[in-house]
């Protein structure tokens, strides 16, 4: 997943998209711990993924309180 393409879809794609790797992620897990997870790799990939999309969520956040008028 590259930053560039996250950044042009709305924040309501965005939490969609966290909510989906959540629920991947949580599956890993359990996958995991009774030996099934073939591809441990996968596990740190999510990881970041999600880490990429929360960022840029608080980017916009922050892009849009600094906007604000009679803030300096």
């Amino acid at each position: 997943m590259k930053a560039a393409e996250l950044r042009e879809k709305t924040e309501d794609q965005l939490q969609d998209e966290i909510l989906k790797l959540k629920k991947e992620q949580f599956n890993m897990r359990f996958q995991k711990a009774t030996g099934q997870l073939e591809n441990t790799a996968r596990i740190g990939v999510v990881r970041r993924d999600i880490a990429r999309l929360k960022t840029i969520l608080n980017e916009r956040a922050v892009k849009g309180s600094s906007a604000k008028p009679g803030n300096k």
